[in-house]
């Protein structure tokens, strides 16, 4: 075992190594050992699914908010039913991720009994991953919607100043003998988080994933995040989007909306009052339980069996790629960079814990 940028320039960790060092980590700033557990899953999950992003590496600016004090590390998460099928929930700035499985937990409970299940929470932070609350869902038989909102980093189409985030928004549905659809996306060509990875790895972006703070295509990380814009997919339709995400995480939940959410990398006089929608559902509201099942997998089926266009070799269905990269990594290990790692690496010294425990090379190499 090693500490050391391999060859390829990545270090590896197992899934198991890497959530028992997130939770020593965030128990070591006094997160109560089930948070940590919640959070350590969530970020563990996301380095799994391949959407690095979203996993380990934001760890560092988490708990240098919470040492701020702008994330409560021991919020009292207390869901309140305004209907037998809605409810609120004030996060007290706590983790996104605590505050998100919480309200997911009741969506589920509602949708249980009553066929679906809506929460709308404020109050929170940065959640990570979509998927993570929708997974619980459809692995209780469960369709699942889940939206955020997030700071402002898109422009409105049309403009050339940034009020919009790049609000990500999830979509669920189990299936009957396939894996559940899974769609997990951002309505930015490119999320900020894939931007800040390719200037911690000082690498560079493809054109067309940002603007410069003159209004320039730029392939240099570094000026699209120093005052530059991330762009809408599909021109106004991403920017539509991206509003009705805000719409549905900030307007109706009481949060931070239109360009008000904090920015966890540079506000540090306030905290974000994130706002998120989670809803539940019984797929067999409107069919039977068999009907669904059927009906589903038939989908899955054609979209399977579409003739091939050329470039490709398979027609994929949304959350199968995440799928395919998950088992791939709880064989070889989970990859990082060597910025990444150091910054973990500081952060385990700073608190005392055994450091992150790599291979320079995959697992069963």
């Amino acid at each position: 075992m090693a500490e050391t940028q391999s060859t390829a320039g990545l270090v590896y960790a197992s899934s198991v190594a890497a959530d028992a060092f997130a939770r020593s980590l965030l128990q070591a700033h006094g997160v109560a050992p089930e948070d940590a557990a919640i959070i350590a899953g969530c970020l563990v999950s996301a380095d799994l699914r391949g959407v690095d992003t979203h996993g380990l590496c934001r760890l560092p600016i988490y708990l240098e908010r919470v040492r701020a004090g702008l994330i409560n590390p021991k919020p009292d998460l207390k869901p309140q039913r305004i209907t037998p099928v809605a409810a609120t929930l004030d996060g007290e700035n706590g983790f996104g991720f605590v505050i998100g499985m919480r309200a997911m937990n009741e969506a589920i409970a509602m949708a249980r009994e009553y066929g679906i299940g809506v929460v709308s929470a404020r109050r929170s932070t940065h959640f990570g991953m979509a998927a993570s609350y929708a997974l619980p869902a459809v692995e209780a038989g469960l369709m699942a919607m889940v939206f955020s909102n997030a700071s402002q980093a898109m422009p409105p189409w049309g403009s050339r100043q940034m009020l919009l985030g790049t609000n990500p928004f999830c979509m669920a549905a189990p299936a009957g003998k396939h894996r559940p659809i899974i769609l997990d996306m951002s309505p930015a060509v490119a999320a900020r988080g894939k931007i800040r990875k390719a200037e911690r790895r000082g690498e560079t972006i493809p054109l067309g994933y940002a603007l410069d703070a003159e209004g320039r295509p730029t392939t240099d990380p570094k000026a699209a995040l120093a005052g530059g814009v991330v762009l809408p997919i599909g021109e106004h339709k991403g920017s539509g989007i991206s509003m009705f995400m805000d719409i549905f995480g900030g307007v109706i939940s009481g949060a931070n909306f239109g360009g008000d959410v904090g920015d966890q990398y540079k506000t540090f006089d306030r905290a974000q009052d994130v706002g998120h929608f989670f809803l539940a559902m019984k797929p067999n509201l409107f069919v039977t339980e068999d009907q669904y099942r059927a009906r589903i997998d038939t989908l899955i089926d054609r979209v399977k069996s579409a003739p091939i266009a050329e470039g490709f070799a398979e027609v994929l269905v949304p959350g199968e790629p995440e799928d395919r990269i998950e088992a791939q990594r709880r064989r070889s290990g989970i990859p990082y960079a060597a910025s990444e790692v150091k910054a973990l690496q500081d952060e385990a010294k700073r608190a005392s814990i055994q450091p992150l425990v790599l291979s320079d090379r995959p697992m069963g190499s």
